[in-house]
């Protein structure tokens, strides 16, 4: 066994194993504890976990935004047997396309958090020193920008089909984010609200069912009662939006009225879903 000599040992290591009076251990209980870092900001967390969320999401739902984007095509096939053109063109359209958020932001999305509760994946966020907030939002916009080629393909196939302008298709550029981010706070929410993972499933299936029945029919031939629940779903805005938009000459101002309630509903089911986030990870 080789010996160091007492010159080669660092000074530092020396003063850790003795203290200045010569006793064993340089660290007395006075000593103050080493400060935990900081938490991180919002916007750099959000930042991280949208990165994170996106990338995941590109590798493992990509076979999903083809079926979400071939069922929204085949309804709008279907549904061009039946509609000739004018308002129901309009909103047959506008309520396939949207459709595809609604597919992977609310469905997808409410089944990914409800496992993460289940499997307690939750886990691991509780112990990142981000806010709940970065962890909901950077979610929920990964998976809104997701839908935006689809929802695109959509709307100029659907348009096409039923010789529909494209002049004011740029309207999508509003209409995917504020419809995803209502639409990704609700699945959220239903993920961590729900008890079991496969309610979780149950819900955010008939969530999405909802957006296609309420969304694709036109309005003016659903009964009463049936209207009342459509506009209580938050992506009805969305896709009054971009109805409005098939005009040869848009009211603007009633898009932007329909834009900035989406902005609102958006607002709310994501701090429901960050509410719901801090529930489950603290049970």
């Amino acid at each position: 066994m080789s010996v160091v000599p007492a010159e080669a040992v660092s000074p530092d290591l020396r003063n850790d194993s003795a203290g200045a009076d010569g006793t064993a251990g340089g660290r007395t209980g006075g000593e103050a504890a080493v400060p935990l870092a900081p938490r991180a900001r919002l916007l750099p967390a959000l930042a991280a976990v949208y990165r994170a969320q996106l990338s995941r999401a590109r590798v493992a739902r990509i076979p999903l935004l083809f079926v979400a984007t071939f069922q929204s095509i085949g309804i709008m096939v279907l549904m061009r047997g039946v509609v000739d053109g004018g308002e129901e063109a309009r909103a047959v359209v506008a309520g396939s396309s949207v459709l595809v958020v609604a597919f992977v932001a609310l469905n997808l999305l409410a089944q990914y958090f409800g496992q993460l509760r289940a499997t307690g994946g939750l886990d691991h966020y509780a112990t990142l020193p981000v806010p709940p907030a970065a962890v909901v939002l950077g979610a929920a916009g990964a998976y809104a920008s997701f839908t935006a080629p689809g929802t695109v393909v959509t709307a100029v196939v659907g348009s096409v089909l039923f010789d529909l302008p494209l002049t004011h298709l740029w309207v999508l550029v509003a209409v995917i984010p504020l419809s995803g981010a209502a639409l990704a706070g609700l699945g959220a929410a239903l993920g961590l609200l729900a008890p079991r993972q496969e309610i979780a499933t149950l819900l955010g299936q008939l969530g999405m069912s909802a957006a296609l029945l309420l969304g694709v029919l036109p309005a003016a031939h659903l009964p009463a009662p049936v209207a009342w629940a459509r506009d209580l779903l938050p992506s009805t805005y969305g896709v009054e939006a971009l109805a409005r938009c098939f005009d040869r000459a848009p009211d603007w101002a009633a898009v932007a009225g329909d834009l900035t309630v989406c902005a609102a509903v958006g607002v709310v089911s994501l701090a429901v879903a960050t509410w719901a986030y801090r529930r489950a990870a603290v049970r």
